[in-house]
């Protein structure tokens, strides 16, 4: 995609941007498939300013304006205190956009080397993550907690699970937490990296790079599984066409 289109021309700092038809698109048959968002529920989003967060939290406010159910939204950014994440621009934008946010800072990253126990950097800092947005979700009344992984990153985790775990797994569209008291969705499960992307650098969302610098100094396994499907791709274009139908068993169902 290149140039910008009135769908997705890029807006003042601050300024909500309507995203592409096609990521709308995309997010929107996932919701309904899923049954991820119903009248009344109070959704928290799981904001690291990344760009796919970031063009996550664009969707769900072009829907809170244009869908038929009422839904209320909010974002929590969690800072792990690494020394090369700043997300501190994410305060005034959202607070340009009227969206209540909450603010988690704790020392993940030094924690890490004491109380992983054989997990990645990766799986401990996500697990950590996940807890802080539970609690904060609990504290504060929401009933849903929206993820922005898409469909590369259900396409890498289900290949890392059959190659490394001799499992079939991937990460679920929409599922109860074991608490049974939060409901996880991720409206981007049919949607392309490629697709926020392209998005957040058209529309000019404020991105915040390298968010998870753990992941980029030491990429490992899914950065293979990422290369190794890129490659596929460019020799099969409907490779994840595929894997989609392959994994809509994986990927749960909606939780009553």
């Amino acid at each position: 995609m290149t140039g910008t289109s009135p769908d997705h021309a890029p807006s003042a700092h601050g300024e909500a941007a309507r995203p592409a038809r096609s990521l709308l698109s995309a997010a929107g048959r996932a919701i309904g498939d899923y049954r991820m968002i119903r009248d009344g529920d109070r959704v928290l989003l799981g904001l690291s300013g990344g760009k796919d967060s970031l063009s996550l939290l664009q969707v769900l406010l072009h829907l809170q304006q244009k869908a038929p159910v009422r839904f209320e939204l909010a974002a929590c950014t969690v800072d792990p205190q690494s020394p090369d994440y700043d997300p501190s621009p994410l305060k005034p934008y959202l607070a340009a956009l009227g969206v209540r946010a909450f603010y988690e800072s704790q020392p993940i990253v030094a924690q890490a080397g004491e109380h992983m126990q054989g997990d990645s950097f990766c799986a401990y800092c996500s697990r950590m993550r996940r807890g802080i947005l539970y609690r904060v979700a609990r504290e504060n009344g929401y009933n849903v907690l929206a993820l922005a992984q898409h469909l590369d990153d259900l396409a890498e985790t289900f290949l890392m699970s059959a190659f490394f775990g001799g499992k079939l797994r991937t990460m679920q569209a929409h599922y109860l937490n074991d608490a049974g008291d939060v409901r996880v969705i991720r409206p981007f499960v049919y949607a392309r990296e490629r697709q926020t992307r392209d998005y957040a650098r058209n529309a000019g969302l404020p991105v915040v790079h390298e968010n998870c610098p753990a992941c980029f100094a030491m990429p490992m396994q899914r950065f293979q599984m990422k290369q190794l499907l890129a490659q596929q791709e460019q020799a099969h274009p409907s490779v994840f066409a595929s894997l989609l139908t392959a994994m809509r068993p994986l990927m749960g169902v909606p939780p009553g």
